[in-house]
């Protein structure tokens, strides 16, 4: 399309600022150094930006760190007395501030260019070698508390932190850039300390004068201030990448306001994205001045707003295309349905004749008037460097700018503002509305299971749940390792997952082809103690997904090919298993703790046992587990049971009858002992095994309460050894948990030369706990965490119907997952020094370590 040359006219007039000379060079130390000679006038723009901002705040994200540097870095240097730098730069005509962005901290200083160097060594004093002292912290964060403080008493700005924080919700542009109030209440000295020697290093900074100097002098002054300070190594700060916003988010605060204040935003791309300088020409069209489109068609026609106007702000990898207005509460959701009505129309029609050249021309002129000052200059080629990696990103912008066309506007317009990903934020006046009573609705009122038990034993336990359309179901038989031949470990794994294959009368493509065309899916599980399927797929799927299953059940195929394929994919599972020398260590521990008891393999078996596993093997395991008494059907979801049970008995009545496996093998840990296993890693992994009680053991509940006590980065275990004496990596406790024998260990990654004490300290810790020293705060956290977990997990149909059937299959009450708060409730020091002095014995220890 040939270009318009009205629009090239006008970006032409930039065409002398590019083919201006700026010096770059970088010192050995990593210091980038920009310079650009102007003798229009004889002052100087002399600029440090330290690539760091709010961004970059790593374990102090949102705390306003960043912003809170900047206000302590002209607090005095060695050489300089705080109050001596503004004294110092007023004294030779000079201006200094500071500013704080997402991405940059910027310090300058504007005055005569003949006193350039004084503005180059304050600037490096202050940068590399300020003390930061810690009589000055207490009152800078009060400064700050109050500069918090006021941005929450003005509307606008509580409304872009409200919209940041809707729009995104991975990436760090949802904090302010001040920081939270309770985060920076929470910084330490030592923290920003430490912030500040990680950050402000040569390698990460960016020098730029602009004025009457002459480059030699320039590059002179900073080699001697700034060249000294080492290259530093730069610590890496990963940004999460925002992920694609798939639907409207909305949210309407109301406050002691008189107005009503809005924003609409939309994710765009980021500043160097082909479609930028678009989105910024959108933008202009669309809400730049009085004679704006939305502007026109909202304000002036339809007076439904008092301020409108539109910006494309993306200076990063990604940003938002914005819309603010301001308008009397009751026009506020007609002028949001005629700002989304008008980017419609846009995106269908584009700009009217002559909006394009007139937004192209805005666009210069704001380029040109960034110019006109000395520092403007100075930041708009810093800006260049440091967020768009490229000095001369400037004429490349402004060349794609000159080849957008009407139909790119309405592109972009209808590719990006789309309706359906609208962030949408409102401020709003408070209004006295009519009192509305909400329904009360009682904490845990799920249904109670009900249980039906057929003729040959075969059980099903039931659960209605219309919250969702959906229909779940779990097939329960006992399995694991107790119930599987000693020279077949792993057979309980690889029947689970041959029963969701083929059978009979299907292929296993087929099978799946059957459940996944309805959205459903199937899928096997297996455990210490269970094995089984579960099945899930919309209420009105609910006859498919219960045929799916049932042939399953009854009429598994166990074809060759299949076999070799899963057993091939168990086994390299298992090997994998291998490379990790935790998973090693756990296996390592298991055999030797249990010895000849079958828990000493988990559930996945070993590479022995599933080699010599047999489609006989496999055929008479199915027939011996898949009788009446041994199988549990759990249902829960939207279902009427007068027509859905009579199903699920024709279903489950074909098993045949036989006896409950109830036999279960004895246990005696072993006696105390040590073991070292070598394995060609860096690292050392720690082991301290117990026994520990059985699933339906009464200390059961006391030992959830105990796990959760030794884990977790709040536990004193590991304030102890992570925190205190940096001995571990990582450092908790977890447990095996059969019918009849139980395992409890502890277990922690070190290095070689450090395992005997983090044994020892583990040690101390179980001693702590078994002398009743836990105090009533450890325990009530514990508690809390556990029964918030509990609560968690239990909201979903496939959560409750494992609970449940396994509940029924051990012989449990049914419904016993409505007990569990009240038994972990009742857990207190007492009980849990008990737990240590019956299981916790240093007799029955057992340690284990992995090592190089």
């Amino acid at each position: 399309m040939p270009k318009a040359p009205a629009r090239s006219s006008d970006v032409d007039l930039l065409k002398h600022f590019w083919s201006e000379t700026i010096e770059r060079f970088i010192l050995p130390n990593g210091l980038t150094v920009l310079v650009k000679p102007d003798y229009s006038a004889e002052l100087a723009s002399v600029q440090v930006w330290v690539k760091t901002g709010s961004l970059h705040e790593g374990p102090w994200m949102g705390a306003g760190i960043s912003h809170f540097l900047e206000h302590m870095l002209f607090k005095g240097t060695e050489r300089r007395q705080g109050r001596e730098i503004s004294a110092e730069v007023q004294a030779n005509g000079g201006y200094i501030n500071a500013y704080t962005t997402f991405d940059r901290t910027v310090y300058y200083i504007d005055l005569p260019s003949e006193n350039m160097p004084v503005a180059v060594d304050i600037l490096a004093d202050a940068v590399l070698n300020s003390r930061l002292p810690e009589e000055e912290f207490a009152k800078e964060r009060d400064v700050i508390l109050r500069e918090i403080a006021m941005t929450k008493d003005d509307p606008d700005q509580r409304l872009g932190e409200c919209l940041f924080d809707t729009a995104f919700k991975e990436h760090p542009y949802r904090h302010p850039i001040i920081g939270h109030r309770v985060l920076f209440e929470g910084l330490t000295h030592a923290e920003l300390v430490a912030y500040y020697k990680s950050r402000y290093v040569p390698n990460n900074m960016v020098v730029v004068v602009v004025g009457a100097v002459e480059v030699a002098a320039v590059r002179a002054e900073i080699e001697a201030r700034f060249g000294a300070a080492p290259r530093s190594r730069l610590p890496h700060i990963p940004l999460p990448e925002e992920p694609e916003q798939l639907s409207v988010r909305e949210i309407h605060m109301s406050e002691d306001v008189e107005l009503t204040r809005a924003g609409l935003a939309w994710q765009v791309p980021g500043l160097t994205h082909a479609d930028a300088p678009a989105l910024d020409l959108l933008a202009v069209v669309l809400g730049a001045g009085d004679s704006s489109v939305l502007w026109q068609k909202l304000r002036e026609k339809a007076r439904l707003v008092h301020m409108i106007d539109a910006q494309n702000w993306c200076p990063g990898t990604g940003g938002l295309f914005c819309v603010n207005i301001s308008c009397d509460p009751e026009k506020r959701d007609k002028a949001v349905e005629a700002v989304q009505a008008e980017l419609a129309r846009f995106a269908k029609v584009g700009p009217a004749p002559g909006d394009m050249k007139k937004a192209v021309r805005q666009l210069v002129v704001g380029e040109i008037n960034t110019r006109k000052t000395m520092s403007g200059q100075a930041s708009r080629i810093a800006a260049s460097e440091v967020v768009a990696g490229d000095l001369q990103f400037s004429r490349a912008y402004f060349d794609r700018l000159r080849r957008v066309t009407a139909a790119d506007l309405k592109r972009v317009a209808a590719q990006y503002l789309v309706s359906s990903r609208l962030t949408l934020v409102s401020s709003n006046p408070q209004a006295k509305a009519p009192a509305v009573v909400a329904a009360k609705v009682k904490p845990g009122t799920a249904a109670d299971f009900e249980r039906l038990t057929l003729p040959n034993g075969a059980r099903i336990v039931w659960q209605v749940d219309r919250k969702l359309p959906s229909l779940h179901l779990r097939l329960i038989s006992p399995g694991g390792p107790v119930h599987e031949p000693a020279g077949r470990r792993g057979s309980s794994a690889l029947l689970a997952t041959l029963l969701t294959k083929d059978t009979t009368k299907r292929s296993a493509e087929r099978v799946a082809r059957e459940i996944e065309a309805v959205g459903g899916s199937m899928y096997p599980f297996s455990g210490n103690n269970s094995l089984g399927l579960g099945g899930e797929s919309l209420s009105t799927d609910s006859l498919r997904l219960v045929s799916t299953l049932e042939e399953a059940c009854l009429m598994p195929a166990f074809l060759k090919e299949s076999l070799e394929l899963e057993r091939e994919s168990q086994l390299a599972d298992l090997s994998q298993d291998a490379d990790d020398i935790v998973t090693r260590g756990r296996k390592l521990l298991r055999a030797r703790f249990f010895g000849e008891h079958p828990l000493a393999v988990d559930a996945h078996g070993n590479e022995q046992g599933v080699s010599a596993i047999t489609r006989a093997d496999l055929q008479a395991l199915h027939k011996r587990l898949f009788t009446g008494p041994n199988l549990v059907l759990a249902v829960s979801g939207d279902f009427k049971p007068e027509k859905l049970l009579p199903r699920l008995e024709r279903w489950l009545g074909k098993l045949p009858q036989g006896a409950p496996l109830t036999t279960q093998p004895s246990f005696t840990p072993a006696a105390g002992c040590d073991f070292t296993e070598k394995m060609q890693r860096e690292q050392a992994v720690v082991f301290q095994a117990y026994g520990g009680p059985p699933l339906k053991d009464d200390d059961h509940y006391v030992a959830e309460v105990a796990d959760e006590l030794f884990s977790g980065m709040a536990s004193r275990l590991f304030e102890r050894v992570r925190e205190e004496k940096g001995l571990a990596y990582f450092v908790r406790s977890a447990r095996v948990t059969g019918l009849s024998a139980g395992m409890f260990y502890f277990y922690a990654g070190t290095a070689p030369d450090k395992a005997d004490e983090v044994l020892a300290e583990i040690e101390a810790e179980v001693e702590r706990v078994a002398s009743g020293k836990v105090g009533p705060e450890e325990i009530a956290r514990c508690q809390a965490r556990l029964r918030a977990g509990r609560r968690q997990s239990m909201q979903t149909a496939a959560a409750r119907c494992f609970s449940a059937g396994l509940n029924e299959l051990f012989g449990l009450p049914l419904n016993d997952w409505r007990n569990y708060d009240a038994r972990i409730s009742a857990v207190d020091a007492a009980a849990l020094a008990a737990l240590a002095a019956r299981w916790l014995r240093r007799e029955n220890r057992l340690r284990l370590i992995v090592s190089p």
